[in-house]
């Protein structure tokens, strides 16, 4: 009897705690910015760089190996991971209070009561033993304030599961920056050292011509002036591959195969896709960042709903069933059960005005919430708009100054053999070696934005994650 009295107990308050929360309906903000980028897109599928896996956009296959090697080492990434294990076990702590929770106790004594205080006269000893199993205030949740905290909770924890996938997306960003970026260094630093032999064999050259007196003295300082120029240029261009290796190695979280590290040159990396824009109210509301600055602001919508609660009436109840025996031996015997139901009911009438403090205190939190999601969706904007825009020149650049690099590699040639024969001076023939050393390295800075302004457009469109 006692066990169906608490069965029914229970039954009647999971009923009863099944009721709607008090939140305000969530409606998601309007996008605070255009309606279509400022940049023309031309993508004629209509796509979403959202859904565009990183190997479809990475397509070399040494890039791709170092990216999954920082996807499994990555410590920024696994602090990330960690991240969302402690909010799934807080969501799990919060979710637990709908229930009630159970527990069985055992408890046992023996006490002496003295004759001068025993009714009998006597000295008397007495035992008691009791063993029992029930729930102790548990809230029946009749306005959804229980409910209203859980909500909260799991949306704070599906944002830490957007802010990982935030954190990946520019993970794999950096690390083919940081690849392609060594690339390039490597490639000047060839270009430096191709240089410097250059201007070492002229300066040898011209100081035997100074030597024979065909030369002046100011040709000969020029020329080394100029070697000790590429000279040090070496060095630092050495120093900068140095480091880039570097940061590569602390990006991928592991040391890095011969194998995986990126050619000499820049133009022989695998290709990188073009990732396709999409309109911006589907790319900004998907992009990771601005995905958890939603489900933050969803968490502050429930907890105005848990606020609200407060001023309402609040019931509990506790409840227990067992067997109590004087002895031992009796303890499970017949006509020894016990049971016992204490239900509470609380109503606010005066709290100082903490409620009402609580109230407002949420509302705004949830206003905050909507201006930081609002801000998100614009720096989103602003970040896709700008790589749009480098988009639309960044090839006309790269064609630009590799015409520019032809015509200075003409132009030193004919310079040099006009030197040769006597008709141009020597400074014109060393204006003619800068101009081409500028342009080649100039070159090299022209491929390296067009590719990185396709990594900054897959990062800035919230590209997935997906392998």
């Amino acid at each position: 009897m006692a066990f169906k009295t608490l069965v029914a107990a229970l039954m009647a308050a999971t009923a009863l705690g099944g009721c709607a929360t008090m939140a305000p309906r969530y409606e998601r903000p309007a996008l605070p910015v255009a309606q279509n980028w400022p940049t023309s897109t031309q993508d004629a599928t209509g796509a979403s760089g959202a859904d565009v896996a990183w190997r479809d956009v990475f397509q070399d296959a040494r890039l791709q190996g170092v990216i999954a090697l920082a996807l499994q080492q990555n410590r920024d990434l696994r602090v990330a991971v960690a991240d969302i294990e402690r909010a799934r076990a807080a969501y799990g702590v919060q979710r637990a209070d709908l229930l009630p929770s159970i527990e069985a106790t055992a408890l046992g004594g023996r006490g002496r009561t003295p004759a001068s205080l025993s009714q009998t006269g006597q000295a008397e000893t007495s035992a008691q033993y009791r063993v029992t199993a029930g729930f102790t205030a548990y809230e029946l949740d009749l306005f959804g304030r229980i409910r209203s905290l859980n909500e909260a909770a799991r949306q704070s924890y599906l944002a830490t599961e957007e802010d990982r996938r935030a954190v990946q997306v520019s993970l794999i960003g950096e690390v083919a920056n940081a690849w392609l970026t060594l690339a390039a260094d490597q490639e000047l630093l060839a270009i430096t050292d191709d240089t410097l032999a250059t201007r070492d064999a002229a300066l040898q050259l011209t100081d035997r011509r100074f030597q024979a007196g065909a030369a002046s003295e100011l040709d000969l300082r020029q020329a080394q002036t100029l070697a000790e120029q590429a000279r040090s240029d070496a060095a630092v261009a050495k120093a900068r591959v140095d480091q880039d290796r570097n940061a590569l190695r602390l990006l991928a979280g592991a040391e890095i195969p011969s194998h995986l590290l990126p050619p000499h040159r820049l133009a022989e990396a695998g290709a990188l896709a073009n990732v396709p824009a999409g309109l911006p109210s589907d790319v900004l509301t998907r992009r990771p960042d601005v995905a958890a600055a939603e489900r933050r602001l969803q968490a502050q919508n429930a907890n105005i709903g848990a606020a609200r609660a407060a001023f309402f009436p609040h019931i509990s109840l506790t409840a227990a069933v067992g067997t109590l025996s004087p002895a031992l031996s009796g303890l499970f015997g017949a006509g020894s059960g016990t049971w016992s139901f204490a239900p509470q009911v609380g109503l606010p009438i005066f709290a100082g005005g903490a409620n009402v403090a609580n109230l407002r205190g949420a509302q705004a939190s949830r206003d905050a919430s909507v201006a930081q999601y609002e801000k998100a969706v614009q720096i989103a904007f602003r970040e896709v708009a700008d790589a749009l825009a480098v988009r639309a020149t960044a090839e006309d650049r790269v064609a630009a100054q590799t015409r520019l690099v032809e015509a200075a590699s003409a132009a030193q040639r004919l310079t040099q053999a006009r030197y040769d024969r006597g008709v141009d001076s020597y400074l014109e023939l060393l204006d003619a070696q800068r101009t081409l050393y500028a342009a080649r390295q100039s070159l090299v800075a022209a491929q390296l934005a067009l590719v990185a302004n396709r990594v900054e457009l897959y990062r800035a469109l919230g590209g997935g994650g997906r392998s």
